[in-house]
Protein backbone atom coordinates (compact mmCIF):
# COMPACT_ATOMS: atom_id res chain seq x y z
CA UNK A 1 0.00 0.00 0.00
CA UNK A 2 1.50 3.28 -0.72
CA UNK A 3 0.90 6.73 1.29
CA UNK A 4 -2.13 7.73 -1.57
CA UNK A 5 -3.74 4.46 -0.78
CA UNK A 6 -3.15 5.37 3.25
CA UNK A 7 -4.95 8.11 3.37
CA UNK A 8 -7.69 7.96 0.89
CA UNK A 9 -8.77 4.91 3.56
CA UNK A 10 -8.22 7.03 6.58
CA UNK A 11 -10.61 9.56 5.06
CA UNK A 12 -13.13 7.06 4.37
CA UNK A 13 -12.86 5.69 7.94
CA UNK A 14 -13.36 8.85 9.49
CA UNK A 15 -16.33 10.07 6.73
CA UNK A 16 -17.48 5.99 7.48
CA UNK A 17 -18.46 7.34 11.04
CA UNK A 18 -20.75 10.03 9.41
CA UNK A 19 -22.31 7.86 6.43
CA UNK A 20 -22.61 4.89 8.29
CA UNK A 21 -20.89 1.40 8.78
CA UNK A 22 -22.76 -0.51 5.99
CA UNK A 23 -20.80 1.82 3.09
CA UNK A 24 -17.66 1.41 5.09
CA UNK A 25 -18.14 -2.51 5.24
CA UNK A 26 -18.95 -2.45 1.58
CA UNK A 27 -15.81 -1.22 0.67
CA UNK A 28 -13.37 -2.39 2.73
CA UNK A 29 -14.60 -6.38 2.15
CA UNK A 30 -14.51 -6.16 -1.90
CA UNK A 31 -11.79 -7.88 -3.11
CA UNK A 32 -9.81 -6.40 -5.29
CA UNK A 33 -7.49 -8.04 -8.10
CA UNK A 34 -3.88 -7.57 -7.32
CA UNK A 35 -2.01 -5.31 -10.48
CA UNK A 36 0.52 -7.36 -12.03
CA UNK A 37 1.74 -4.35 -13.90
CA UNK A 38 0.89 -1.10 -15.14
CA UNK A 39 -1.97 -2.73 -17.54
CA UNK A 40 -3.03 -5.89 -15.94
CA UNK A 41 -4.52 -7.39 -13.04
CA UNK A 42 -4.70 -10.95 -11.97
CA UNK A 43 -8.32 -11.37 -12.83
CA UNK A 44 -7.07 -10.46 -16.27
CA UNK A 45 -4.39 -12.47 -16.40
CA UNK A 46 -6.50 -15.44 -15.32
CA UNK A 47 -8.88 -15.08 -18.32
CA UNK A 48 -6.02 -14.52 -20.63
CA UNK A 49 -4.57 -18.02 -19.12
CA UNK A 50 -7.82 -19.96 -19.70
CA UNK A 51 -8.05 -17.98 -23.38
CA UNK A 52 -4.65 -19.26 -24.45
CA UNK A 53 -5.43 -22.60 -22.82
CA UNK A 54 -8.69 -22.88 -24.98
CA UNK A 55 -6.07 -22.40 -28.34
CA UNK A 56 -3.93 -24.74 -27.04
CA UNK A 57 -5.10 -27.48 -24.66
CA UNK A 58 -3.39 -29.88 -22.71
CA UNK A 59 -3.00 -33.54 -24.28
CA UNK A 60 -0.21 -35.53 -24.39
CA UNK A 61 1.75 -32.22 -23.94
CA UNK A 62 1.41 -29.04 -21.53
CA UNK A 63 -1.15 -26.83 -22.54
CA UNK A 64 -0.54 -22.93 -22.88
CA UNK A 65 -1.70 -22.50 -19.26
CA UNK A 66 1.48 -24.64 -18.19
CA UNK A 67 3.38 -22.10 -19.91
CA UNK A 68 1.74 -19.37 -17.91
CA UNK A 69 1.05 -17.71 -21.22
CA UNK A 70 -1.25 -15.43 -19.52
CA UNK A 71 1.55 -13.79 -17.87
CA UNK A 72 3.36 -13.82 -21.37
CA UNK A 73 0.84 -11.27 -22.71
CA UNK A 74 0.66 -9.05 -19.99
CA UNK A 75 4.60 -8.65 -20.35
CA UNK A 76 4.45 -8.31 -24.28
CA UNK A 77 1.82 -5.85 -24.69
CA UNK A 78 3.26 -3.44 -22.57
CA UNK A 79 6.80 -3.99 -23.39
CA UNK A 80 6.13 -4.14 -27.25
CA UNK A 81 2.75 -3.02 -28.43
CA UNK A 82 1.97 1.03 -29.04
CA UNK A 83 -0.21 2.41 -27.21
CA UNK A 84 -3.02 2.10 -29.24
CA UNK A 85 -2.49 -1.38 -29.48
CA UNK A 86 -2.33 -1.55 -25.82
CA UNK A 87 -6.01 0.03 -25.69
CA UNK A 88 -7.61 -2.62 -28.25
CA UNK A 89 -5.76 -5.41 -26.73
CA UNK A 90 -7.23 -4.35 -22.60
CA UNK A 91 -10.74 -3.62 -24.08
CA UNK A 92 -10.60 -6.14 -25.89
CA UNK A 93 -10.05 -8.51 -23.05
CA UNK A 94 -13.60 -6.67 -21.16
CA UNK A 95 -15.32 -6.89 -24.98
CA UNK A 96 -14.40 -10.75 -25.13
CA UNK A 97 -15.67 -11.58 -21.88
CA UNK A 98 -19.32 -9.05 -22.48
CA UNK A 99 -19.89 -11.07 -26.11
CA UNK A 100 -19.48 -14.38 -23.79
CA UNK A 101 -21.77 -13.40 -21.47
CA UNK A 102 -24.11 -12.18 -24.39
CA UNK A 103 -23.72 -15.74 -26.40
CA UNK A 104 -23.80 -17.98 -23.25
CA UNK A 105 -25.42 -16.14 -20.56
CA UNK A 106 -21.97 -16.00 -18.53
CA UNK A 107 -18.62 -14.90 -18.62
CA UNK A 108 -15.60 -16.53 -20.12
CA UNK A 109 -14.04 -18.00 -16.99
CA UNK A 110 -17.75 -19.48 -15.73
CA UNK A 111 -18.03 -21.36 -19.16
CA UNK A 112 -17.23 -24.88 -19.64
CA UNK A 113 -14.57 -26.12 -22.32
CA UNK A 114 -16.76 -26.80 -24.97
CA UNK A 115 -18.65 -23.49 -24.50
CA UNK A 116 -15.08 -21.77 -24.33
CA UNK A 117 -13.81 -23.85 -27.91
CA UNK A 118 -17.40 -22.97 -29.65
CA UNK A 119 -17.23 -19.51 -28.88
CA UNK A 120 -13.43 -19.07 -29.64
CA UNK A 121 -14.21 -20.47 -32.78
CA UNK A 122 -17.01 -18.07 -33.97
CA UNK A 123 -14.56 -15.14 -32.46
CA UNK A 124 -11.47 -16.55 -34.82
CA UNK A 125 -14.11 -16.42 -38.00
CA UNK A 126 -15.02 -13.08 -36.89
CA UNK A 127 -11.49 -11.26 -36.54
CA UNK A 128 -10.63 -13.26 -40.14
CA UNK A 129 -13.21 -11.81 -41.62
CA UNK A 130 -12.33 -8.06 -40.09
CA UNK A 131 -8.74 -8.57 -41.06
CA UNK A 132 -9.54 -9.19 -44.22
CA UNK A 133 -11.41 -6.43 -44.85
CA UNK A 134 -9.85 -3.55 -42.87
CA UNK A 135 -7.47 -0.87 -43.95
CA UNK A 136 -4.03 -0.50 -42.95
CA UNK A 137 -4.51 2.28 -40.52
CA UNK A 138 -7.35 -0.09 -39.26
CA UNK A 139 -5.82 -1.61 -35.49
CA UNK A 140 -5.82 -5.46 -35.41
CA UNK A 141 -8.80 -7.22 -33.83
CA UNK A 142 -7.93 -8.09 -30.31
CA UNK A 143 -8.99 -11.54 -30.72
CA UNK A 144 -5.66 -11.84 -33.48
CA UNK A 145 -3.27 -10.50 -30.82
CA UNK A 146 -4.43 -12.74 -28.10
CA UNK A 147 -4.08 -16.10 -30.86
CA UNK A 148 -0.74 -14.53 -31.67
CA UNK A 149 0.77 -13.93 -28.37
CA UNK A 150 -0.38 -17.51 -27.82
CA UNK A 151 1.74 -19.54 -30.06
CA UNK A 152 4.54 -17.27 -29.65
CA UNK A 153 4.25 -17.67 -26.04
CA UNK A 154 3.77 -21.01 -26.09
CA UNK A 155 6.65 -22.46 -28.74
CA UNK A 156 8.90 -19.65 -27.15
CA UNK A 157 8.33 -21.02 -23.51
CA UNK A 158 10.76 -24.13 -21.96
CA UNK A 159 7.42 -26.08 -21.92
CA UNK A 160 6.77 -25.43 -25.47
CA UNK A 161 10.24 -25.75 -26.36
CA UNK A 162 10.87 -28.99 -24.96
CA UNK A 163 7.75 -31.02 -24.50
CA UNK A 164 5.97 -29.97 -27.63
CA UNK A 165 8.74 -29.48 -29.95
CA UNK A 166 11.90 -31.79 -30.16
CA UNK A 167 14.58 -29.47 -28.86
CA UNK A 168 19.05 -30.06 -28.73
CA UNK A 169 20.35 -27.58 -26.03
CA UNK A 170 23.83 -27.46 -27.77
CA UNK A 171 23.04 -28.32 -31.17
CA UNK A 172 25.55 -29.78 -33.81
CA UNK A 173 26.14 -29.55 -37.41
CA UNK A 174 23.51 -28.09 -39.70
CA UNK A 175 21.86 -31.22 -41.68
CA UNK A 176 19.71 -29.68 -44.04
CA UNK A 177 18.80 -33.74 -45.53
CA UNK A 178 17.39 -34.74 -42.14
CA UNK A 179 15.06 -38.15 -42.75
CA UNK A 180 11.43 -37.07 -41.72
CA UNK A 181 8.63 -40.10 -40.19
CA UNK A 182 5.31 -38.91 -39.87
CA UNK A 183 4.07 -37.56 -36.11
CA UNK A 184 7.59 -36.27 -35.51
CA UNK A 185 7.49 -33.14 -34.03
CA UNK A 186 8.65 -29.86 -35.63
CA UNK A 187 12.49 -28.57 -33.98
CA UNK A 188 12.71 -25.77 -31.93
CA UNK A 189 14.93 -22.93 -32.80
Amino acid sequence: MNRREAISKVAWILGGTVIGAELFADLACTPRPDKVNDLFDSDQVALLDEVAETILPATNTPGAKAAKVGQFMTVMVLDCYTPEDQKVFIKGISDLDEACKKENGKKFMDCDAKQRTAFLNRLDQEQKAYQKDKKPEDPNHYFTMMKQLTLLGFFTSEVGATKALRYVAIPGKYDGCTTYKKGDRAWAT
